[in-house]
């Protein structure tokens, strides 16, 4: 990363912006809001600098302005980090728009390097001051505000019992074999069962229904078995090389992590044998919560939602709260398969804090309602709490209030926020999180709504602008 707080400019910069290039209308948009507001920069820094003993030596890397302002290229885009990196070694305007000018274009990696420092908490904090930005700028009153929640789906295959018993052996027979790779005095007494494993889960996914009924137990045990045995002869290589030198230097830095590697890979083995023991042997229904529903993404909760076409869901549910002009002013990644109606209270309170006050309009689907919500809306001054009722008889006064053009103005405003969704979606690259960990499911929500943000207030100063212009 950069050490410098400013690089130095070279000739070759300096003829490179003389060339009189024009980015497109958002993206220069965007430019100017970045470089009014340079607390951004100095945000992304804090992260880049974490853990540098002396961050002013060293060789130069990406600037923290590089850094940011690629990745909220690559959102806007939807580009992958190959694509993002050719793209813009061969763009005049986006070298431009992400400061690199005349310098050369670093590999791809280095992208995915820099994204990585990156924390949750950098991105929230980034996106709570875009909007306090667009608030003071008069972008945004904060008069209606429009909530609903989502799932954003991790990189997982469908899980099913015999798919993670066979994910637990073949993950962990692969990190044994890298680990004999680099042990000096190579790996002994584990023996590879991933070919039998295999075979035994094809058995089980090429059954019918019948067949089933009359063999599935037995063949479940048959890879029960295989698989505890794979996990005790991983536990006794971690015992017999413990002390275990590399082949190289260079060896003995890997030991530890492919060591660690094998151990959580067996942590997690443990729960995948107690969930099909109990589930398929034992007949007993598993709580979500003790369920693993992946080796890869341990993080991933199955989500239930009612919907006809995706029943069940895998990835985390996402509460977004949305302003009249397109601002996502809150967003949240939860644990679990929470109720929605608990989120009513904590958005009103995080609206008052950014705006000062609560909203006139409050609009969210049925799955918002109880009572105690349109009471707590209506004792914070909200005068029109557009939330329909959930099941239940409705009462007259209910069902009149319902009928009002006050209310379904507010849930036609309600609806609006489907659409800001599928933008999220199909546009910023949030329908599934292709990266792995809890950490960076967390970044790509948060660079995906960060970049939505950017582009709402590139287009209300370009509107504001244009009118200025007719007026003059």
């Amino acid at each position: 990363m950069s050490r410098g707080p400013n690089p130095q400019v070279s000739f070759a910069d300096v003829e490179f912006v003389k060339q009189g290039i024009f980015l497109a209308p958002h993206l220069q948009a965007i430019s100017n809001f970045l470089e009014e507001h340079e607390e951004l920069i100095e945000k992304v820094r804090g992260d880049l600098q974490r853990g540098l003993k002396n961050p002013a030596t060293g060789r130069n890397g990406l600037t923290p302005s590089q850094v940011l302002r690629s990745l909220i290229l690559m959102r806007v885009k939807d580009w992958d980090y190959r694509e993002l990196r050719e793209r813009i070694a061969d763009g005049y305007t986006l070298r431009s728009f992400t400061d690199f000018l005349s310098q050369p274009v670093p590999k791809h990696d280095a992208f995915n390097r820099a994204f990585n420092r990156l924390t949750p908490e950098t991105l929230r904090a980034v996106n709570e001051f875009v909007v306090k930005a667009a608030v003071d700028l008069g972008l945004e009153d904060g008069k209606k505000l429009r909530v609903d929640t989502t799932v954003v789906q991790t990189d997982i295959h469908h899980p099913t019992d015999n798919t993670l018993l066979w994910d637990t052996v073949r993950v962990i027979t692969r990190l044994v074999g890298r680990l004999d790779q680099v042990v000096r005095r190579g790996v002994k007494g584990f023996r590879n069962r991933a070919r039998a494993a295999r075979r035994r889960m094809q058995e089980i996914q090429r059954m019918t229904s019948q067949q089933r009924q009359q063999h599935q137990t037995r063949k479940y045990r048959q890879l029960i078995e295989i698989t505890e045995q794979v996990v005790e002869s991983a536990r006794g290589v971690l015992k017999q090389t413990q002390k275990a030198r590399g082949k190289h230097e260079k060896d003995d830095q890997i030991i530890p992590q492919i060591r660690q590697a094998i151990d959580h890979s067996c942590q997690l083995g443990d729960c995948v044998l107690g969930q099909a023991r109990r589930r398929v042997l034992e007949g007993e229904k598993v709580p979500d919560a003790d369920k693993v529903y992946s080796i890869f993404e341990p993080h991933t909760d199955l989500i239930k939602r009612g919907k006809v076409q995706t029943p069940v869901e895998f990835g985390h549910k996402v509460f977004l709260a949305e302003s009249a002009q397109g601002l996502i002013t809150q967003y949240e990644i939860l644990n679990g398969n929470p109720c929605d109606e608990v989120h009513v209270s904590p958005s009103l309170q995080h609206h008052r804090e950014i705006f000062g006050h609560a909203p006139d309009l409050y609009g969210t689907d049925r799955g918002f309602y109880s009572e105690d919500n349109v009471k707590a809306c209506k004792q914070d001054g909200i005068k029109v709490v557009s939330i329909p009722q959930r099941g239940g008889q409705k009462t007259a006064k209910r069902a009149a209030f319902e009928k009002t053009p006050a209310f379904k103005q507010g849930q036609r405003f309600r609806a609006g926020i489907e659409g800001r969704i599928s933008v999220l979606f199909r546009g910023r690259g949030m329908k599934r999180c292709r990266a792995e960990g809890r950490k960076r499911f967390e970044l790509l929500v948060g660079a995906a709504v960060l970049t939505n943000n950017l582009m709402r207030i590139a287009t209300l100063l370009m509107t504001r602008s244009s009118r200025k212009r007719r007026a003059a």
